[in-house]
């Protein structure tokens, strides 16, 4: 009987979890964004060349302080913040687009 009373304490704890996940994951929305002609200009002469030196200036700091970081351990942290991020937002978001989408 133990073996029988411990799966069922372990299988309502189990629905009790889904029971409050499930909620969470139903309202999630998939956000689909579709740039006017002005964002995409705006994007192309403004903030594409801004996102472009930030990443260049990341970089130098990502350099400069990876002593630093490898003895913290955490070199991968710091170059996701400094580089890899900015990076992101320069190459590969969409003309005119706030968010790089999960599908891209």
């Amino acid at each position: 009987m133990s073996a029988r009373k411990g799966f069922a304490h372990w299988f309502n704890a189990v629905c009790l979890s889904l029971a409050l996940v499930l909620p969470q994951v139903s309202v999630a929305e998939v956000v689909k964004e579709e740039p006017t002609a002005l964002a995409m200009v705006t994007d192309v002469v403004l903030v594409r060349p801004v996102m472009l030196a930030i990443t260049a200036v990341g970089s130098v700091f990502f350099v400069v302080s990876l002593p630093f970081s490898l003895i913290g351990g955490n070199a991968g942290e710091a170059a996701d913040t400094l580089v890899v991020q900015p990076a992101n937002n320069t190459f590969v978001r969409c003309l005119g687009c706030t968010r790089i989408e999960a599908g891209r």
